[in-house]
């Protein structure tokens, strides 16, 4: 498993119905991509509360066939003509879970990066972020969890989707954003995955 974001940071006065629009028009666009577990269509907006105004698609993929597919294709081009070229981030995935909410859509989701603290060993963060998953996927209102690793900055990624409005998805989560569409052509395929 592979998670996947780019970040598209706009200006204030950018009107988001511009945004919502797009992914009603084009997000099923991917709902049957092959190698794709997920993508969440997220926003965030200032009028919300975010600091700033933004598009910030997530995804998790279960082959990197279907993500090399898709940033060299034709999908993840129709950012690059629209946005200009995102920093894609990404992080090699260490476990996905379903949560108690998980025969809902999500309407939320939250995204929460974490340093790896200098002098502690790899596999003993990555131990606790598994376990802090593994309670997280069973909390009330969960559709479903993941957590990452970028060993490059040494970053562990929490990811949650839920289906609860933001307002009532507890603040310590992490960054809070709005699900506007969720394309699961392999979802299945995530569930229970944990690196071995």
């Amino acid at each position: 498993m592979h998670a996947m974001q780019y970040e598209i940071t706009l200006p204030a006065d950018h009107p988001m119905e511009i945004i919502r629009e797009r992914v009603a028009t084009r997000g099923h666009l991917l709902d049957d991509f092959p190698g794709l577990g997920l993508k969440a269509y997220l926003m965030r907006e200032q009028a919300d509360g975010s600091p700033v105004n933004q598009y910030a698609p997530f995804y998790l993929w279960v082959r990197p066939e279907g993500m090399h597919a898709f940033l060299w294709g034709p999908g993840f081009q129709g950012i690059v003509r629209d946005f200009g070229r995102p920093v894609v981030q990404h992080w090699a995935g260490l476990a996905y879970g379903e949560g108690p909410a998980a025969p809902h859509v999500p309407r939320t989701a939250t995204r929460r990066t974490l340093p790896v603290p200098q002098g502690v060993a790899p596999a003993e963060a990555v131990a606790g972020a598994l376990a802090r998953q593994a309670r997280e996927a069973r909390e009330e209102g969960v559709v479903a969890s993941a957590v990452a690793v970028d060993p490059r900055h040494w970053e562990l990624l929490h990811f949650t989707l839920w289906a609860a409005d933001g307002r009532d998805v507890p603040a310590d989560r992490g960054d809070r954003f709005q699900v506007l569409h969720l394309s699961a052509p392999e979802r299945s395929e995530l569930r229970g995955w944990r690196q071995a």
